[in-house]
């Protein structure tokens, strides 16, 4: 099985891991709070990640590879979190997975962009159609302007990919879990400053259902998760395994409707297989890479 493969594999298994966040999180917060669901998966996810680096003896990385490490734990330890779940107070899951529809894409484009790559006129232009598409369903839904929520999602479309981007690349070297784990890890000082400063304990009785949601995004959506997510980023290439997320969307739909028994109508399937489809053209559009990197390789 060629390398490309096994990441593609590894990358579904990391899509299928995170296409239940969103009802997850949607099943939580009524219950517990933004401030509890979001530093509360991020601290237990990091007590899990330090045990498993203290256990396995892992290396300290190297020093230039802490800004890396920052900016993937503001990336995906805190900012989507914090954002999805604020937007999840106010909508539904499957509206915000139709939002979150654009990350195959986001991501494809982040990774480019770190890896000094020149995406062509024409990814740009399908890039911006996609953009159109979910902006004609955010402000068809919300009467014509954009909700607070939409706008966090977006922002957590654009922390998601460039947390993406920067631990595909960087787990090429650390590993796939090592580079979460360290990420979780350099987080703690603000984890813990926010637990302190932000969060109460439940005063009310918490359904099970609650508390499920809860250790699911912990667990799952923040800590194991990655560890297959990551791997195939670094074994398949940050802009081709990004595209697996195109079955994250739907996932989330059907798991929506399942668990949360949460409406699907027609024309929320239209937009997200329009999306889908934009994002499937996108990702088969060449992306050359500068004229300075091609020099050397012609030369020889």
């Amino acid at each position: 099985m060629s390398r490309e493969v096994r990441g593609l594999l590894w990358g579904l298994i990391g899509v299928a891991s995170f296409s239940l966040t969103l009802p997850a999180t949607r099943s939580a917060v009524p219950h517990l709070g933004v401030d509890f669901v979001v530093v509360g998966r991020a601290a237990g996810a990091a007590i899990l990640a330090a045990a498993v680096l203290a256990l396995t003896r892992q290396p300290i990385p190297r020093r230039e590879d802490f800004a890396a490490l920052l900016v993937i734990a503001g990336g995906v330890v805190i900012g989507f979190p914090l954002l999805t779940t604020f937007a999840m107070s106010h909508v539904s899951a499957s509206h915000g997975s139709i939002v979150v529809g654009l990350l195959p894409l986001s991501t494809a484009v982040a990774a480019v962009l770190l890896a000094g790559e020149r995406p062509s006129r024409a990814f740009w232009a399908v890039s911006l159609i996609g953009t159109g598409i979910l902006l004609a369903f955010v402000l068809d839904r919300s009467g014509g302007r954009f909700v607070v929520a939409d706008l966090a999602l977006l922002g957590a479309v654009a922390a998601a990919a460039v947390g993406y981007a920067k631990g595909g690349q960087l787990a090429a070297r650390l590993g796939g879990w090592q580079t979460i784990c360290w990420a979780l890890v350099v987080a703690t000082p603000l984890v813990a400053v926010a637990a302190v400063l932000r969060v109460e304990w439940p005063t009310q009785a918490v359904p099970p259902s609650a508390w499920i949601g809860f250790a699911y995004v912990t667990l799952v959506s923040q800590f194991a998760g990655f560890f297959a997510w990551y791997h195939g980023l670094s074994l398949g290439g940050i802009a081709r395994v990004s595209q697996t997320q195109l079955l994250q969307l739907f996932l989330t739909l059907f798991a929506s409707a399942l668990l949360l028994d949460e409406a699907i109508d027609a024309e929320m399937l239209l937009y997200a297989v329009a999306i889908v489809g934009v994002v499937a053209v996108g990702s088969r559009l060449r992306v050359a890479k500068p004229a300075a990197a091609r020099e050397p390789t012609d030369a020889t």
